[in-house]
């Protein structure tokens, strides 16, 4: 059942918002687990226009990033701009300086004809916008966008400290903003590549924990593209999965046209939104490599019916197979053509249009089989009794997957997925918590049992919420034991901002941390205990 949003409420979560000089206290209602004592560190997009230039896509607004502390039972709410290359030139200039993923930068006005028109040919001058996530690296913290440029921040001050090139350390182009940690501290990412000729690799970074006289040290493999490297085309990138011996890529039909990336920034007004391409023919590949030794697994060439992925929920290993659940978008048409802020900013009736035109989101659950070599063609290879997932070997030796569905509504997305990280990151589980968006308009929290699909929802009146973090109760036993932390915006209110604590069995509400602003749309984030 859809609910409507005739009020168009949302609008305002995509507005600029100045930053605050100190925190502010929060008004908490309900009763805060006594237990629950740190910091919410959220990033997002928080200038949305500059010298009246607006931004055009979602992932252009200048990073802000928010902090909720916890303390005693009291709350308070701080945010501040990251001093990006990019944010102090536009705010120094005021007007966009250099291209964003849907904006385009053009030349100084001020200057004269022959040095604008020089500017268009000295080469490609890549964002360090890092208003996608900000993660823990070692005892650091860094906001990230999937560029190659991280950010250090202080996640106490939430001052900018350093930025990072990560070319300088590890061959990539690119990396995405979902790393993951395994148990000791070690980080892993993965990333693309352009090597000479125009060749083309993913390649995977571990950063090893810190050591008393080490700093960041990376080893890369580096797995070519099977499908797509003849026309140099490079897939996006957002994330990827992880088990204990294996690295999961899936290989998705939106694909970077390598030669146009790096030939039309000379042409006026081109973003990177123009430099993507898809068609249907080229279908999405699931690609294996195992993490100790690292090492390629190119023998597996798992493929499937196109679709779009932003997020993985989780991947783990189960008896001879590798199970992998996937927020997924039907076909191969690319969901950010309908990010942006033209869309998303409309009057409901049109919102619900655009995203009607838009591919039809689903929870998808694949199931890759590494024993292939002795089966017989067109037999499904998956012998899991719990799952109707299948895989199936074809005689040009690609096995051919298909999906079990685990979640699916019209216009109804579970996205912005979160799990109990540290308990069953590439194991066996039971529970994914998500962000649901309604025609792209996040409206709900969503907790999903990946075994029995059963769904339980958090849902308010005009309100908006934020991807929900998972934090378990100390020493918990059960995988759902725990709170989840969202901020809620509901415009029009007095407190028209909260952080919203939920209790992470039944998402009962336990506590709300009310702020006298307005908070917007944020990304992704992380809870520093």
């Amino acid at each position: 059942m859809f609910v409507e949003h005739p009020a168009a409420g949302y609008k305002k979560i995509f507005e600029t918002v100045e930053e605050l000089n100190e925190p502010i206290p929060a008004r908490v209602i309900g009763v805060l687990p006594s237990w629950l004592g740190g910091s919410l560190l959220r990033m997002g997009p928080g200038l949305f226009e500059v010298g009246g230039e607006p931004f055009n896509h979602l992932f252009d607004g200048q990073a802000l990033i928010h902090k909720f502390d916890l303390k005693n039972g009291q709350v308070t709410y701080y945010r501040k701009f990251i001093r990006t290359d990019t944010y102090v030139r536009a705010m120094t200039e005021n007007r966009v300086v250099i291209t964003e993923f849907g904006t385009a930068a053009y030349p100084d006005p001020c200057k004269n004809i022959f040095s604008r028109f020089f500017t268009y040919f000295k080469g490609i001058e890549v964002t360090d916008n890092c208003l996608v996530n900000i993660c823990p690296i070692g005892e650091d913290f860094y906001a990230v966008t999937e560029t190659n440029y991280i950010t250090k921040v202080d996640p106490d001050s939430l001052e900018t400290l350093k930025k990072v090139d990560l070319c300088k350390y590890v061959s990539v182009n690119g990396v995405t903003a979902h790393p993951h940690t395994d148990a000791d501290g070690t980080v892993y990412n993965i990333g693309n590549c352009f090597g000479k000729n125009f060749s083309l690799a993913y390649n995977i970074v571990k950063i090893p924990p810190p050591q008393e006289d080490e700093k960041v040290v990376a080893s890369v493999f580096v797995p070519q593209p099977s499908t797509c490297s003849h026309v140099r085309l490079c897939s996006s990138l957002c994330s990827f999965g992880m088990t204990d011996n294996h690295f999961v890529f899936v290989e998705q039909p939106v694909k970077i046209n390598v030669l146009k990336y790096l030939s039309a920034w000379s042409v006026r007004g081109t973003t990177y939104m123009d430099c993507f391409e898809s068609n249907d023919s080229m279908g999405t590949w699931f690609h294996l490599a195992t993490k100790d030794p690292a090492d390629y697994l190119s023998s597996y060439k798992f493929r499937t019916s196109a679709f779009n992925i932003f997020h993985h929920i989780n991947a783990y290993e189960d008896q001879g197979f590798i199970v992998v659940d996937l927020c997924t978008w039907k076909g191969h048409d690319f969901v950010y053509d309908y990010l942006y802020l033209a869309n998303l900013k409309g009057e409901w009736e049109e919102v619900k249009k655009a995203a009607m035109r838009a591919p039809q989101p689903e929870v998808r659950r694949y199931v890759l089989p590494l024993d292939i070599h002795r089966e017989e063609q067109g037999r499904n290879l998956v012998s899991l009794s719990y799952t109707t997932a299948t895989a199936a070997l074809r005689s040009d030796g690609t096995i051919w997957l298909e999906p079990e569905v685990l979640f699916s509504g019209p216009r109804q997305a579970f996205e912005f997925p979160q799990i109990n990280y540290s308990l069953c990151r590439g194991k066996k589980y039971s529970f994914a918590y998500g962000l649901g968006l309604n025609h792209f308009i996040p409206d709900r929290i969503v907790k999903l049992n990946v075994q029995t699909k059963e769904t339980w929802v958090w849902q308010e009146d005009e309100c908006y919420p934020s991807e929900p973090l998972f934090v378990p109760t100390p020493a918990a036993t059960e995988e759902d034991d725990g709170v989840l932390l969202s901020i809620v915006v509901k415009p029009g209110a007095e407190r028209p901002s909260f952080l919203l604590v939920l209790d992470a069995v039944k998402l009962t509400e336990l506590a709300r941390a009310e702020v006298n602003t307005i908070i917007p749309v944020t990304l992704h984030g992380t809870y520093k205990p």
